[in-house]
């Protein structure tokens, strides 16, 4: 298929890379504009890794209040400068992050937030479910590594399918706006209060 300029141009604008990897995408992907998406969004990733360890001193403080006001997020998402966290696209993902949120109730931030004894408790019930479906020994720890990551999935926040696009987690979201933006960029906590909840979900 022919790579046109208009083509190019319209991966550009979706993803706000540049034109010559906009192109080299499009070739990849032989004219697929999705797929091209994609392999702009596996690049990205990876360059996003080199700046994970840059300091993230500015940033915004995003809020998201649901439709009917019982069910509220507040959530704050760092940059590296004050220039990087007044762009739209910045806001965008700082909303995006705070009704995801309000959306998917995370209880946690990351892996490593999860206190031991919870994962214990949950190792503990994965191996007794496969033991009473019958499952061989062999292979119980593999099971039980494989309902851990379903676990994952569903209390921490990066590792969390979007609300918007489940094809990406959270912490993919981010990496793709770190490539974007040129930034590193770090979710440090949130807070998520719902109407009657004794203890609202904080990190």
């Amino acid at each position: 298929m022919e790579i046109t300029a208009a083509l190019v141009k319209e991966l550009r604008e979706r993803t706000g890379a540049g034109m010559m990897e906009c192109k080299q995408a499009l070739v990849e992907a032989n004219g697929d504009l999705a797929e091209g998406e994609v392999v702009l969004r596996k690049r990205g990733i990876s360059s996003a890794g080199k700046k994970s360890g840059r300091a993230t001193h500015q940033g915004l403080i995003g809020t998201y209040i649901h439709a009917g006001s019982q069910l509220g997020v507040m959530v704050e998402v760092n940059c590296e400068s004050d220039f990087v966290a007044r762009t739209d696209d910045f806001k965008e993902l700082v909303h995006d992050v705070a009704m995801h949120i309000a959306a998917a109730d995370p209880r946690y931030l990351r892996r490593e937030d999860v206190p031991e004894a919870i994962l214990e408790k949950e190792k503990e019930i994965a191996r007794d479910r496969a033991r009473a479906e019958g499952k061989p020994e062999k292979v119980l720890e593999r099971i039980v590594e494989g309902r851990l990551a379903k676990f994952y999935e569903e209390v921490c926040l990066f590792d969390q399918p979007f609300v918007k696009e489940a094809t990406l987690t959270i912490d993919q979201l981010v990496k793709t706006k770190i490539a974007k933006l040129g930034e590193n960029i770090t979710i440090p906590r949130f807070v998520r209060f719902k109407v009657g909840d004794t203890q609202p979900t904080a990190q």
